[in-house]
């Protein structure tokens, strides 16, 4: 009888420690090339060891941003993500398929800067790989959030001839992109927000918290959003970034973060600065209908 007794006590014991276990935090992936990475920027390589890289390039980036804000605001997420420069989402979809392919909680996409590099401008691919993505992604977890981050204008496609937006105000490229990613969140259900990071430096430059011409010198007081090569994001820029998608994906008022924000200080940002950019993106997440003219600089 004892012996019967300690076996139905030992069979007893995995189900309830499995039923005392702590919830796993959920999961967020970002897939994405040197805009979600940060390159050009200390942020490339921040906090590297806070993140999982699935490609094990010991990249940071804005992943690790975003973590460390979310646990600045009590939150814990296990943050993973799949980068390489210079791709779009269809290249990820033909190579990097079956890392993607496992149970997410949350995943974060982003395409190329200019949609396709053969045609800038041109949605048809995005609308494509996203929703190839995003169909992946949901045959894992059914309730999984799927969310594209809309990039920025590039003044190297604005201020040179050579660029596919030369000519035109610096918001529009901005303003085409999120548009083409409207798009293909409307032809995609399942994806159930577009990050709206490009109307965030076009909020910063409108409210003259950002200089909009890093060609002509950066004014006296502004932050520049861009690195050297006017292309990808400056630190600032990439923090404006993870604060967007921090917004939206938490649900939590960037500007709560305050001025002593962590990752700021860490990464040479002024308070005042951090400050400014936190309302910038609780003014493109939050505040529906804020004008980004009556922001404090």
């Amino acid at each position: 009888m004892k012996v019967a007794l300690a076996i139905g006590l030992m069979a007893a014991m995995p189900a309830k420690a499995q039923n005392n276990a702590p919830t796993p935090p959920p999961t967020v992936l970002f897939v994405g090339n040197s805009f979600t990475f940060g390159a050009n920027s200390p942020v490339w390589h921040y906090r590297a060891d806070s993140v999982t890289d699935l490609n094990h390039d010991g990249v940071g980036g804005v992943p690790a941003l975003f973590r460390l804000f979310a646990a600045e605001a009590g939150l814990t997420y296990a943050v993973s993500l799949e980068t390489s420069p210079g791709k779009t989402l269809q290249w990820h979809w033909d190579n990097r398929k079956p890392v993607i392919d496992k149970r997410w909680d949350h995943v974060v996409m982003q395409d190329y800067s200019t949609l396709d590099p053969a045609a800038p401008g041109n949605p048809r691919l995005l609308i494509d790989y996203s929703a190839r993505l995003a169909h992946l992604v949901i045959a894992r977890n059914p309730h999984a959030k799927i969310s594209l981050t809309a990039t920025w204008s590039r003044p190297d496609q604005t201020y040179l001839k050579a660029g596919h937006w030369y000519g035109q105000p610096i918001a529009q490229m901005a303003t085409d992109i999120a548009q083409a990613y409207a798009q293909a969140a409307k032809a995609t259900p399942e994806i159930g927000k577009v990050h709206p990071v490009g109307a965030a430096f076009t909020c910063a430059i409108t409210a003259g918290v950002a200089d909009p011409d890093p060609y002509d010198g950066i004014a006296f007081g502004q932050v520049d959003l861009w690195s050297w090569d006017h292309y990808h994001a400056s630190t600032a820029g990439y923090y404006l970034e993870a604060l967007v998608i921090f917004a939206d994906v938490t649900g939590k008022d960037p500007r709560t973060l305050g001025a002593h924000e962590t990752a700021a200080q860490e990464l040479g940002l002024s308070p005042q600065d951090a400050q400014r950019l936190q309302r910038v993106a609780a003014t493109a997440t939050a505040i529906p209908g804020k004008p980004c003219e009556t922001l404090l600089n």
